[in-house]
């Protein structure tokens, strides 16, 4: 299918690159003397989701993004798929380009890679920044088509959801009237490349491996002992907004600081729906780092 002019354009700005032996889609940009910010997208969305926050700060940061395996304009084997191995592929990304000292943006099933980076600590993490994620899977609320996904058997689909379907799926993680018709026509475009859709059974595994793990990400994120920012859409009907505020008592009762910032009006996409805000975030709390 021929890709939107929206997803070349933020194409042209990247490049394939061979990491962990997959073909990935990467954007290295800013200064390379600049600090490094780390952006980590969230299911089934792509780097893409981060375009507009990416421009606005990229002339005070490094920025390194990429599609995770499976997902945008990265390769999408037909295999079965973890979030221990996405961080994985961050890790070696990272250490490729020599990044020892980095800050996190993450949001979704983002949050929960961070998690486990920040557990790794390879890389000196300056900072970390949350957004909308499944931080707390027992408080989650997943949507229909989630559930349906999730009750698949764990292969690959033998046939396609489909522009419309993908679409009705995605909305349902908006709030009414968001997104602009042409950001969902992308969004979807990116996820049916290269049959992604037909993956999506089993990329959505991460809801269980993250149940599985749960006591090992909540403990990486209670216990990071840096600046930690955690950024959440009210409107959301998936991580709904009492798991941050669970997150911030867990860390007051083990000493830690945390800067909560709830946004009223954005809901489960807060890059996509409202750049601005999230870019303006970043720049505000991570300024002297």
């Amino acid at each position: 299918m021929t890709l939107p002019a929206l997803v070349t354009d933020w194409q042209a700005q990247g490049a394939i690159e061979q990491v962990g032996g997959h073909d990935l889609f990467v954007v290295d940009t800013g200064s390379p003397d600049a600090p490094v910010l780390v952006m980590l997208h969230g299911f089934p969305g792509s780097s893409f989701d981060w375009r507009h926050v990416v421009a606005a700060l990229a002339s005070r940061w490094r920025i390194v993004t990429l599609d995770f395996l499976g997902h945008g304009l990265s390769a999408k084997p037909d295999r079965a798929y973890s979030l221990f191995a996405q961080a994985d592929l961050v890790e070696e990304l990272l250490a490729a380009r020599g990044v020892t000292r980095a800050s996190l943006l993450a949001h979704d099933m983002g949050d929960t890679v961070a998690a486990e980076l920040l557990v790794r600590a390879s890389v000196e993490w300056m900072a970390c920044v949350l957004t909308n994620g499944s931080i707390f899977i027992d408080m989650a609320q997943l949507t229909d088509g989630q559930q349906l996904l999730l009750s698949l058997p764990d292969e690959m689909m033998a046939g396609s959801l489909g522009a419309e379907g993908m679409a009705d799926g995605l909305r349902a993680s908006f709030p009414p009237g968001r997104p602009a018709p042409e950001e969902m026509d992308a969004m979807v475009a990116l996820i049916l490349r290269d049959g992604g859709d037909r993956l999506l059974p089993r990329i959505i595994r991460y809801v269980e491996e993250r149940r599985a793990h749960q006591p090992r990400w909540t403990s990486a994120l209670v216990d990071y002992p840096g600046t930690l920012v955690a950024a959440w859409g009210d409107l959301d009907p998936i991580a709904v907004p009492a798991m941050p505020d669970h997150l911030v008592d867990l860390r007051a009762e083990a000493g830690r600081d945390t800067e909560l910032v709830h946004w009223p009006d954005i809901g489960h996409w807060p890059s996509v729906e409202d750049p601005d805000l999230v870019s303006g975030l970043v720049a505000s709390t991570l300024h002297v780092l």
